[in-house]
């Protein structure tokens, strides 16, 4: 029995390490409210990123998706639902800070927890946003994050290096433009 009391000790000094990664998302905004965890951020260093996401699956609109076509430009891949009030507030800020951005920027959706695609494309019509958007009800997608910090709260937002490889994960809503401007600028910034 003694055992156990030492167990728990490892596992919370396991899950203390893990967390030791991440930091506050600091907001630039000023209608930050310092009482409301927004979100964490990871920055992974290009020489301890692993290998590509290799996602490839069905749309929300029916046709085929495949991170692959998107080799060569950073990619926000933004995890979100319907029923997320978080994803209502921050998908037209995603939408304008990678217009700003330019085309070597791509955004594209992960779909989850969708009960239909049709329910899926009218909150995307709700919110006049246009962008491609796995629709993953099962999480398949997410299975590709495997052995990797993995995005675990809906929304998440993941940035992908020209190589397809995680450079950036924010678990929760992304609190500002200009905090999430520079981590995507910082990753676009980079030698391919």
């Amino acid at each position: 029995m003694r055992s156990l009391p030492r167990l728990t000790a490892v596992a919370a000094a396991v899950g203390l390490l893990a967390v030791a990664g991440c930091s506050d998302v600091s907001s630039t905004n000023n209608d930050f409210d310092p009482g409301v965890n927004k979100g964490r951020i990871v920055v992974i260093d290009p020489e301890d990123r692993e290998g590509p996401i290799e996602a490839e699956g069905e749309s929300v609109d029916g046709g085929d998706l495949t991170l692959a076509d998107y080799r060569g430009q950073v990619v926000v891949l933004n995890i979100w639902w319907s029923g997320c009030g978080p994803c209502r507030r921050e998908m037209p800020l995603l939408v304008d800070v990678v217009g700003d951005l330019g085309d070597d920027v791509a955004l594209v959706g992960v779909n989850i927890r969708e009960a239909s695609a049709d329910n899926a494309r009218s909150f995307l019509r709700g919110l006049d946003v246009d962008f491609p958007s796995f629709y993953d009800p099962g999480s398949e997608v997410l299975l590709e994050f495997d052995g990797r910090v993995s995005p675990y709260a809906v929304p998440s937002t993941a940035v992908l290096d020209r190589q397809g490889r995680l450079a950036v994960l924010v678990t929760g809503e992304v609190d500002g433009p200009s905090t999430f401007s520079d981590l995507v600028g910082d990753v676009e910034a980079e030698d391919s």
